[in-house]
């Protein structure tokens, strides 16, 4: 599995996954960081990349007819980098299991 992270999330999630073992890369580390949602979806798709986001247009776009997407959608209100990862140490489980299973959008709250 690889990851995505986009802009509203930060750099430290993505080490954080690079740490679990996974690829990650966030959008500053492909120059994404200005591209318009649908780019990102298809360098997502193009490359196998899981998108990590807060932005509910991902979940519309992994919902289309067709879409390979798969999306860890970020339902958490503003909160610190620390709670952020703790949040997804706590949920990580399931975020896999349901990723491993095909689900293609995961919501985090």
């Amino acid at each position: 599995m690889k990851f995505l992270i986009d802009n509203q999330l930060p750099v430290a999630l993505a080490q954080y996954l690079r740490k679990r073992g996974f690829g990650c890369v966030h959008v500053l580390d492909i120059e994404l960081e200005e591209a318009a949602d649908v780019e990102i979806c298809r360098y997502a798709e193009s490359e196998e990349y899981v998108i990590v986001s807060k932005d509910e247009d991902f979940v519309y776009h992994a919902k289309r007819p067709g879409a390979q997407l798969q999306v860890v959608w970020v339902r958490l209100g503003n909160c610190r980098t620390p709670a952020l990862l703790a949040a997804f140490d706590a949920a990580w489980a399931q975020i896999e299991s349901c990723l491993a299973g095909g689900d293609r959008i995961i919501e985090l709250r």
